[in-house]
């Protein structure tokens, strides 16, 4: 199944640890180009949905794509989110504009590179390391519902440290 909720989990949770240091736009426009590929596949009728595209070389091409593409395709929306937020009075969730290059490279890499890796264990068609090896050394290496729930407990954790930590900002910049 392309593109499942699940993926953004660990991506909320390194957002809590790293802050304004990793791009979670880029991280999620990752995980939606990664799953073209499979998504194309569906439609086609395809025997191998997760090809060429779930390997790490490809992972890292596409994160070289994601990094150049996001700044231009999250523009317009961050301006919007970010007004949306002040008129609610929430200023303290906005997001800094521009997209700051290195938070976005790191997002776009985080992205194609994590999702190779949670797909490795649970695809069976997935070779994560070709065009050298042929092999998935991690399929199965946890049972898919251990692995959806810790993505689950993952990102709610996260998204609550996140809110909790640029709540606790708020307060002390206002104290300044």
């Amino acid at each position: 199944m392309p593109f499942t909720p699940f993926h953004m989990g660990p991506g909320l949770a390194v957002k809590a640890v790293a802050g304004d240091r990793f791009s979670i736009l880029a991280f999620g426009i990752a995980q939606v180009a990664m799953d073209i590929e499979p998504l194309v596949g569906m439609f086609r009728g395809a025997p191998v949905l997760h090809g060429f595209t779930h390997t790490y070389a490809a992972a890292i091409v596409i994160a070289c794509i994601v990094a150049l593409a996001t700044p231009a395709l999250c523009r317009p929306w961050l301006r919007w989110w970010n007004h949306e937020l002040s008129l609610a009075r929430l200023p303290w969730l906005t997001s800094p504009q521009p997209l700051k290059r290195t938070p976005v490279v790191i997002g776009a890499f985080t992205g194609t590179l994590s999702h190779v890796a949670l797909d490795s264990i649970m695809h069976h068609d997935i070779t994560p390391l070709a065009p050298w090896s042929n092999t998935n050394g991690l399929l199965d290496l946890i049972p898919l519902p251990a692995l959806h729930q810790a993505c689950i407990v993952s990102g709610v954790l996260g998204l609550i440290v996140w809110l909790a930590l640029s709540w606790r900002r708020r307060d002390r910049s206002a104290g300044q």
